[in-house]
């Protein structure tokens, strides 16, 4: 009888549609006016890093870049904020909708910055934009 009740009232009630998803947030960081991180030379990621991202990407379900003759291409931007001393003090990678390789990105601009900056170039307190390309064939 209380089944039947329930039922009922399910079926009189009136569906309500689900709210909209939030809208796409827009990033606070204007990435066209940042200049580029300084490199005495300029980083190239190795061949078991590329394998790396691509791996991550397709084991995580990340939006994947269309391939092109091909070639899948990945860039990931990362902000880099570097101190007085002229060492990285933060970064932050621009989304692109896999955590975990924005992360990986933003890992390796510390490392490979370190050492490896123009000190005549990079203004202590300032803001840098560093892009890594990543290439491989599907």
């Amino acid at each position: 009888m209380i089944g039947l009740a329930l039922l009922t009232l399910a079926q009189t009630m009136p569906l309500v549609a689900a709210p909209d998803p939030a809208p796409a947030a827009r990033s606070p960081i204007d990435w066209t006016a940042l200049p580029p991180l300084p490199y005495r030379r300029a980083p190239q990621p190795t061949a078991s890093m590329i394998a790396f991202v691509s791996s991550e990407i397709h084991r995580n379900e990340c939006p994947r870049p269309m391939p092109v003759d091909g070639h899948t291409r990945l860039q990931i931007d990362v902000a880099v904020l570097i101190g007085e001393d002229r060492l990285v003090r933060a970064t932050i990678p621009r989304a692109i909708g896999c955590p975990v390789v924005e992360q990986y990105g933003a890992g390796l601009v510390v490392s490979f910055a370190r050492g490896n900056l123009m000190p005549q170039f990079v203004s202590g307190g300032g803001w840098y934009r560093a892009s890594l390309q990543f290439d491989w064939t599907e």
